[in-house]
């Protein structure tokens, strides 16, 4: 009785018969998923979604206040050039209070603040209604600031606020992600030009990779609604998206073509297809959902809705690969391999074998593995070396590239106007029966900040109390950006020192210290202490993937080794170009001294997902040689020479797509960019050309040890049938 095929052939042979419902499907599926995602629309999360700890106290007592907070944006008026004529900035200072107080949807304007040094003037603008909606409200403000600007060429006349920076950060980041879908479309597809050397066959990953990036997007809007979305999410779709998307493509149509060029029928090729590369792409799609999901366990919305975003590019990817993939090849047929571009196509033809480069750079490894072995782990170890000395920090709006107009506004007046920047924010809930003593503690810590030379002196700390009179919000600036070492020590002060000795000496009171530094110092600490349990995790469930894949605990275990390696090397590189200066003008940053303090866990779950993309596919290369009766060494230079031309193709994918996210314009971006370009560069040469090859040959026949309880219990059958039951994947 022959064995039932398995799903993913099943899948593969109704869509090659029944095409164009298959091909109709898929695309119903993704306008569907778009549509619903631009009519929802995506929630954003903000400062105060998901609060922990001391910022949880904070947003409670603030909650219970209900205190009225307008968006404010301020009017800077400086002189371009020389001392500011003090009587000609009056006169623009009194044009901007009137015009303002004019607009529909302006409410309290402020009196004109002068600079300490006479250098600037201040006007504070509220915006009416609620805060949650004032960058709806924001246009004419710009508008009425840009035509004040127009009217007097000879002075300075900017807005900057909370809401104008927004927008300001929304426009750049919508236009980095225009700019890095334009390039890794066109990179990609050169990429696929030269793996097929046919324009179709270079085109239909790419079309694939697009429609899950464009149904992920639809549906992550929809999941905004209950997991909110931050500003990296789609850009993460993108990156996670065309890397998965193309390579998914790639492996199947690489083995189709490979079966057709031995001979089979269109149909049979394909359904070889789909029983090899088919379960390949499922097993890795699990491999990465699995390392994504490790995210929620630091329980942090901003790592939640990477998570989400992921997982989902990466199913829609598997989807569309075992669905519409097959229906797409069966329409196709032969038509896929054309039209050819010459040069190109017999560059393909000739990576189909087994290429000589690769002989050649594998014959030391396996010469003298232990040798390789220890030279090439010593040269990634060093590398990772500088990671010891990493340093977390989280780049604020202050850290935006100085290119964006608002930004050298945003220098402007905080210069001018220190207090201005940053600002600590200080909640404290009486009891019922001290008010009154609550209120003079208040009043002592209000003085001691202003005293205390690490805050701002051109303003008092502002008092805010609720209605009923039992809760005070003190706002506390300070003359540093949110993220300077300087922010770091009066916050500190503030927690330790000034807040528990006064309205701390108040039995019974309340009180949270909160603000961005505190926010992102809470969050560093936060994802401190959560990045062993998602390592260890990944690694858990990233053994029992390789485990449940290959049957065999060693390779299991030497896969998650390699990637740590992989991953290690590349947070040294990190630490050495952006916690240094030297790379700041080829990489257009500024260093900050540090690491983005999400990417340590983001670049470890992203490569543990990816890396699986192409060694499941060599190392299942491998045993198959090993299975057709080769000893080990052989099977590993048959595995890795065979494989080479679709690993290499898929690799430069991904660095592809990654280094494009290293040129634009945030450094987070630029950082997630480098880290993954590098950890995927390594992998697919060092490690696949060096590490792994010597690490199986001096393993030897230890590499195919299976428990008793893993080894399958299958009816004799034909060697082939036998191989390509026991090796589904490749």
């Amino acid at each position: 009785m022959s064995a039932k095929p398995m799903v993913t052939v099943r899948i593969a042979r109704w869509s090659a018969l029944h095409p164009w419902r298959a091909i109709g499907a898929w695309f119903l599926f993704v306008i569907v998923c778009v549509g619903a995602g631009a009519v929802v629309g995506t929630k954003t999360a903000d400062f105060d979604d998901n609060p922990k700890g001391e910022l949880a106290v904070y947003q409670q007592i603030i909650d219970d206040a209900n205190l009225t907070r307008p968006a404010t944006e301020n009017v800077l008026i400086t002189a371009r050039s020389g001392s500011l004529d003090q009587g000609t900035a009056a006169t623009v200072a009194a044009e901007v209070r009137a015009r303002m107080a004019a607009l529909p949807e302006v409410g309290e304007v402020g009196e004109p603040i002068p600079s300490p040094r006479g250098s600037a003037i201040l006007v504070s603008v509220d915006i009416a209604g609620d805060r949650e909606t004032a960058e709806d409200r924001l246009r004419p403000l710009l508008d009425t600031t840009a035509s004040i600007q127009a009217a007097h060429p000879d002075l300075r006349v900017e807005q900057v606020g909370g809401q104008s920076l927004n927008k300001a950060v929304s426009e750049t980041l919508g236009n980095d992600f225009q700019k890095a879908e334009f390039i890794s479309i066109p990179v990609t597809l050169l990429i696929m030009l030269i793996a097929f050397g046919a324009v179709i066959a270079a085109g239909v990953p790419v079309l694939l990779a697009m429609s899950a990036v464009g149904s992920a997007l639809g549906l992550s809007a929809l999941v905004s609604q209950l997991v909110p979305s931050t500003e990296n999410t789609s850009s993460m779709i993108l990156l996670i998206g065309m890397a998965v998307g193309v390579d998914y493509s790639l492996f199947y149509i690489r083995r189709e073509r490979e079966e057709r060029a031995k001979g089979a029928k269109h149909l049979d090729a394909v359904e070889i297809a789909a029983a090899t590369s088919g379960h390949a792409i499922v097993v890795s799609g699990i491999a990465v959902v699995v390392a994504m999901a490790g995210m929620f366990v630091a329980n942090d919305v901003t790592f939640s809705s990477m998570a989400i975003g992921s997982i989902l590019v990466v199913l829609a990817a598997v989807i569309g690969s075992i669905t519409v993939l097959p229906a797409m090849l069966a329409k196709l047929g032969r038509w896929i391999d054309r039209p050819r571009v010459p040069f190109l196509w017999r560059l393909a033809a000739r990576s189909n074998g087994e290429p000589r480069f690769w002989q050649a750079v594998l014959r030391p490894s396996l010469r003298r593995p232990g040798v390789a072995l220890a030279l090439a782990t010593g040269a990634l170890l060093a590398l990772a070396i500088p990671a010891a000395g990493m340093n977390l920090n989280s780049p604020s709006d202050a850290d935006l590239p100085r290119s964006i107009p608002i930004m050298q506004s945003y220098d402007r007046m905080t210069a001018a106007f220190p207090s201005t920047g940053a600002t600590h924010a200080i909640a404290v809930r009486a009891p019922a029966d001290r008010v009154a003593q609550t209120e003079a503690a208040v009043a002592e810590l209000s003085a001691r900040i202003q005293a205390d030379p690490g805050f701002a002196k051109d303003r008092a700390p502002e008092v805010t109390r609720s209605a009923d009179g039992r809760i005070f919000v003190i706002a506390a600036a300070i003359p540093d950006n949110a993220t300077s070492p300087g922010s770091d020590r009066s916050l500190s002060w503030l927690r330790t020192t000034a807040v528990p000795a006064t309205v701390g000496a108040v039995a019974g009171a309340e009180f949270a210290v909160s603000g961005q530094t505190a926010g992102e110092n809470d969050f560093i600490d936060n994802m401190t202490s959560a990045l062993p349990w998602v390592i260890t995790i990944v690694l858990v469930l990233t053994f029992l993937v390789m485990l449940w894949t290959f049957r065999s605990p060693v390779i299991a275990l030497s896969s998650i080794l390699l990637n740590m390696l992989s991953a290690g090397a590349a947070y040294g590189v990190l630490v050495l170009v952006f916690q240094n200066t030297w790379a700041e003008g080829l990489l257009g940053f500024t260093s900050t001294g540090g690491i983005v303090a999400w990417l340590p866990l983001i670049l470890f779950v992203v490569l543990f997902g990816l890396s699986m993309d192409y060694h499941v596919f060599v190392v299942s290369r491998i045993r198959e040689a090993r299975q057709g009766g080769l000893d080990t060494r052989a099977a590993v230079a048959k595995g890795i020479t065979t494989s080479a031309g679709v690993v290499t193709s898929a690799a430069a994918v991904m660095i592809g797509v990654f280094s494009i996210f290293a040129t634009l314009s945030t450094i987070d971006m630029k950082q997630m960019g480098v880290g993954l370009a590098t950890a995927i560069l390594l992998d697919a040469t060092i490690i696949r050309a060096v590490v792994l090859p010597s690490l199986m040959a001096v393993l030897g026949e230890r590499n195919w040890w299976t428990p008793r309880f893993l080894r399958p219990r299958v009816a004799p059958v034909s060697a082939r049938h036998r191989q390509r039951e026991l090796d589904p994947v490749g």
